[in-house]
């Protein structure tokens, strides 16, 4: 077999167009029918929406959990308003991969709990690969993926989307039975 993979030079949202284009060309040719997406904002889930639901695929975009309002990085109730209108489903939560209570007392005690360094191992490939396996692990805990089907998880560095792979997913509590079997887009440099 012979797979087309986009590697970019450098990440972030200048990739995303090109993402959200070789997943769903990969979608159509596996018919896989569940894209879950990374969204702070809306942005790119409202592109991942524009560019799929014509196909018949649904978009699940995970947002920044309400622990990080502080800094501005979560979506606005109009936007998730405006996306659920369209279709998109939205998941806001924990973050599966550190951040939760495990990382609090990682913080005042050192050390580092498990899902820390799963996440700090997926950051060896790319932002974009942490997020995407972190938001397609929230979306599956939520009950929004069809745990029989493959796949498509789409993140970003920082923000837009510079990475996308096809899986069979698998729940937080399950993660070793996680299977990244394609990985379509990835910046070169993490």
């Amino acid at each position: 077999m012979e797979l087309r993979t986009l590697l970019f030079d450098n990440g972030g949202p200048q990739n995303t167009q090109a993402t959200l284009e070789i997943a769903l060309e990969r979608a159509l040719a596996l018919d896989i029918r569940q894209v879950v997406v990374a969204s702070s904002h809306g942005s790119t889930a409202r592109q991942a929406h524009a560019l799929m639901a014509p196909h018949g695929i649904r978009i699940c975009a995970v947002s920044l959990c309400h622990g990080w309002e502080h800094l501005g990085w979560c979506m606005a109730p109009e936007t998730r308003r405006e996306l659920e209108d369209l279709g998109v489903t939205i998941v806001t939560g924990i973050h599966a991969l550190g951040d939760g209570v495990g990382s609090a007392f990682s913080e005042k005690h050192g050390g580092r709990a498990p899902e820390e360094i799963v996440r700090d191992v997926l950051y060896r490939f790319s932002q974009g690969m942490k997020v995407a396996v972190e938001c397609l692990l929230m979306a599956a805990d939520a009950g929004f993926v069809d745990m029989d089907a493959e796949v498509i998880a789409i993140g970003g560095t920082s923000s837009g989307a510079d990475t996308a792979i096809v899986c069979k997913p698998a729940y937080p509590r399950t993660i070793l039975q996680l299977e990244i079997r394609e990985v379509l887009a990835k910046p070169r440099i993490p």
